[in-house]
């Protein structure tokens, strides 16, 4: 090997294991960010409830400071006006309920009630939650988890607002499919106790799954392995060249 060729094969073998070493480094990086993410998140999960954001405050709600805080609101559930989602959880395929909250200032929330298994059972949601006695007779307080819109619909199906059929919990499209007006840029999962069991067809609340994969520190040492196989290889090539 001529001392061009191996200048060029060092200079090769140099530019691969900094970019390997960078590739670890960032990894590293973004796990101590997922850690502080994990630690927010559950700190705001756990937390007492807060009184849900409101109309003056709805500008500033961002998925980095607001997902998943633990709020509480209180108003009346505007049954009629009761939207069923397409939803995969842990009790298997079926709808989330997501029902209008007209709170004392007439803004609009919309809350995830819950879980209902079966097609008949969404169609039928305005009636079934309508009958529900939470659902009906003064104001009611509803506790639970702060959700960010879910615009446009889910993985390869879009929301067909004309068609009635919804993928995601997209809050500005279900307001104005449902004549709401402005409502708020968020929507509230519903924890158990304010969606209690009042029968076979009520929504079953609580059942947001909060998790966050964490796959950095093995991204790292993939990267860093990778990185220190460069100089072997090196020597190696070196070597059988000579």
């Amino acid at each position: 090997m001529t001392p061009l060729k191996r200048a060029g094969a060092a200079a090769l073998a140099l530019f691969f294991f900094c970019g390997f070493m960078a590739l670890g480094t960032w990894q590293v990086e973004r796990r101590a960010w997922k850690l502080d993410l994990i630690a927010r998140v559950t700190a705001r999960a756990h937390a007492p409830p807060v009184a849900a954001p409101g109309p003056r405050e709805w500008p500033a709600v961002t998925a980095k400071t607001h997902e998943y805080l633990r709020v509480r609101a209180t108003g009346t559930l505007l049954n009629q006006a009761a939207t069923a989602v397409r939803a995969l959880t842990e009790l298997g395929s079926g709808y989330w309920i997501l029902t209008p909250l007209r709170t004392a200032d007439g803004s609009i929330i919309l809350i995830n009630r819950g879980f209902v298994a079966t097609a008949d059972t969404a169609a039928g949601a305005h009636h079934r939650v309508a009958t529900d006695r939470v659902a009906t007779g003064p104001p009611t307080t509803i506790t639970g988890l702060l959700r960010i819109s879910e615009p446009g619909g889910a993985f390869l199906r879009r929301n067909q607002p004309a068609a009635n059929r919804w993928y995601s919990r997209d809050v500005k499209a279900i307001a104005a499919a449902r004549g709401l007006g402005p409502a708020a840029p968020y929507f509230i999962d519903a924890d158990r106790s304010s969606s209690p069991d009042a029968g076979p067809d009520s929504p079953v609340g609580g059942l947001t799954v909060i998790a966050f994969p964490n796959n950095h520190l093995l991204y790292a040492i993939t990267w860093y392995t990778l990185a220190l196989m460069i100089p072997v290889f090196l020597v190696a090539a070196l070597r059988d060249a000579r």
